[in-house]
């Protein structure tokens, strides 16, 4: 008993049990269809069909079976309808780091779940560095960091640019856009979020390059925790604007620059090299870059 077999039955069934009329839908002779329907009733040892008064008529058998097949036949087109198509009915595992994944992500993925209603993604949010041991592991297919992959086993294409923040006390001694100078810099209580993020990369990264380094009286995985210490005159803290620019705006904490250092950092796609992406992983990576372009930057008033 083969797939064919059932679809032959069923055609003849929805034929009103005329064979004739069957074959014509199926493409085949007659007595074709007649030798199928024969082969399922030796195969079962049943009469799915009786001829009454010279017409076909289905039989309490046949009926079941109909019942049988019509489901079968459901799971096959979805099958083959969901393989075919495995692009976009799998699931896309992609990992972000902190800030992109509390400000970015949930964007990318609410325009492509739009785009593509049949897809699931799924999202690990993590610092950079434990998103780069899951995708030497294959547990996920696809990062987006800031800062740099450091593996050489990992790919590392740039796809957006971000700007930090120093952001002060509002109640503190320095005033909204005031120019501090190194020296006052460097004499402050900084406020920074853990090694291993993206963020904390490029702020040490800066002073480095300013041929001087800090010692934090805070290290946090939060930036919520961190600007609540600001805004209780704790110290100082160098954040993603995108992040804090609704308690800027409020005027909780009042944002400053400082002479000769501009913490700018970029966002990159991570995968690993030998990876394999399906086009739906592709489609999503091309929205990914090209997202500030086609949709309005969402205005953040949250901390995370």
């Amino acid at each position: 008993m083969t797939l064919r077999h059932i679809q032959i039955f069923r055609a003849v069934c929805e034929n009103g049990c005329n064979s004739t009329r069957a074959a014509e839908t199926m493409h085949m002779t007659q007595p074709a269809v007649s030798l199928a329907i024969k082969d399922l009733e030796q195969y079962y040892g049943v009469k799915l069909f009786e001829r009454i008064g010279g017409r076909l008529s289905i039989t309490e058998a046949g009926q079941r079976f109909w019942e049988y097949s019509t489901h079968i036949s459901s799971l096959f087109d979805e099958m083959e309808k969901e393989i075919r198509d495995w692009d976009y009915f799998g699931v896309l595992r992609v990992g972000a780091s902190i800030t992109i994944g509390s400000q970015f992500l949930p964007n990318y993925v609410k325009a492509f779940y739009s785009r593509y209603p049949g897809t699931r993604i799924k999202v690990t949010v993590a610092p950079s560095g434990q998103l780069e041991e899951k995708l030497l592991s294959n547990e996920l297919d696809v990062a987006l960091i800031e800062g740099l992959a450091h593996h050489p086993s990992l790919s590392c294409e740039e796809y957006m640019e971000d700007q930090l923040v120093v952001i002060c006390p509002a109640d503190g001694e320095f005033q909204a856009g005031q120019k501090l100078t190194a020296e006052q810099f460097k004499n402050q209580k900084f406020l920074l979020r853990e090694h291993g993020s993206g963020t904390r990369e490029v702020f040490e990264r800066v002073i480095e390059e300013a041929n001087f380094s800090v010692s934090p009286e805070w290290e946090a995985v939060s930036t919520t925790a961190l600007v609540n210490a600001v805004i209780n005159g704790l110290g100082i803290a160098v954040l993603p604007y995108r992040m804090v620019s609704g308690v800027i705006r409020k005027g909780l904490v009042v944002p400053v620059t400082v002479e000769g250092l501009t913490f700018r950092r970029r966002f990159h796609i991570v995968k690993h090299k030998s990876k394999f992406l399906t086009s739906s992983a592709k489609d999503f990576l091309d929205l990914c870059r090209n997202y500030e372009a086609d949709y309005p930057l969402p205005k953040y008033s949250g901390l995370y």
